[in-house]
């Protein structure tokens, strides 16, 4: 038998059982890489339940809790007030979950201590559905995107725009992000680490196994959501918003979902409905950036 030691500086082990081409572990890796070992995760039985295990076993080299889907905010919220209460002021709370535990069911707790400014940073790595337990629709899932608890045709509503819903709560920092751009995803880690109080990350994450396509176009999918306008990328920090990146196709949305299953049903009515609401969307946060 052979035996292989890796070596590794990463606060995240070898091995982890991603699926080929998921964004999620380049997320952990690189927020774990800018935050360091003085971090604590707080992670629900999602998709990053696989960083921290089933069992006695962890795929993290930093201290954590899993919790439950509900209540990844309430637990931050409660281990920052002990850290505070023991004078600890330079340890991280980070939640970190997905759009199912966020959007859907973590988001009253998240409301309370975004209105309560929790000095936590919570972090949303967004692939559109509950990935984990079998690709059912959330709130973040959008118009036209089958999963397998909406119509064939796609789903019928409108997704549910959590960072306009963060900035109503008036926190200190908050920012989107992607993984096609590494370094301006670090930056907003770092500045939402340094943060005091509450900070919102939210991160567009591609889901080959649930939008159904080929594991090496993550980063290019990525890219056209950024192009077309269907991911904006922003900061709101004191009150205001900056918009990092203008799209360089704004509603041509065809190279994004041409190439995902999700959106085998997708009528020509649908089409143009969201290329609609990706463009007003837009207008509605360039809009708010003139106030």
């Amino acid at each position: 038998m052979y035996k292989i030691a890796v070596k590794t500086d990463s606060l995240v082990t070898p091995g982890i059982n991603a699926c080929q081409g998921c964004a999620l572990e380049l997320i952990m890796r690189n927020v774990l890489d800018v935050l360091g070992r003085d971090t604590v995760l707080i992670i629900p039985p999602g998709c990053s339940a696989m960083f921290s295990g089933s069992g006695i076993e962890s795929g993290v080299k930093v201290a954590g809790i899993q919790g439950n889907l509900e209540n990844s905010a309430a637990i931050a919220c409660g281990v920052a007030r002990g850290f505070k209460n023991q004078g600890n002021t330079h340890t991280k709370v980070v939640a970190f979950t997905g759009d199912g535990g966020t959007v859907d069911i973590g988001l009253q707790a998240l409301s309370g201590a975004m209105e309560r400014n929790e000095n936590i940073l919570y972090i949303c790595y967004d692939n559109e559905a509950y990935m984990n337990t079998g690709v059912q629709g959330s709130s973040s899932t959008p118009a036209g995107a089958a999963t397998t608890t909406t119509t064939p045709a796609g789903k019928l509503g409108r997704s549910k725009d959590l960072m306009r819903i963060v900035m109503a709560h008036d926190v200190p920092y908050a920012a989107s992000a992607f993984v096609a751009n590494l370094p301006d995803l670090r930056r907003k880690v770092r500045r939402a680490g340094d943060t005091q109080g509450t900070s919102v990350l939210h991160i567009h994450s591609p889901c080959p196994t649930g939008w159904g396509y080929h594991s090496s176009k993550s980063i290019e999918l990525a890219m056209e959501a950024v192009q077309s306008g269907a991911w904006l990328l922003f900061e709101f920090a004191e009150g205001r918003l900056q918009l990092n990146r203008e799209p360089g196709k704004l509603g041509e949305i065809d190279a994004y979902v041409n190439g995902q299953k999700r959106f085998r049903g997708f009528t020509q009515a649908q089409r143009e409905q969201l290329k609609k609401d990706i463009i007003t969307r837009y207008r509605t946060m360039n809009a708010g950036m003139q106030t």
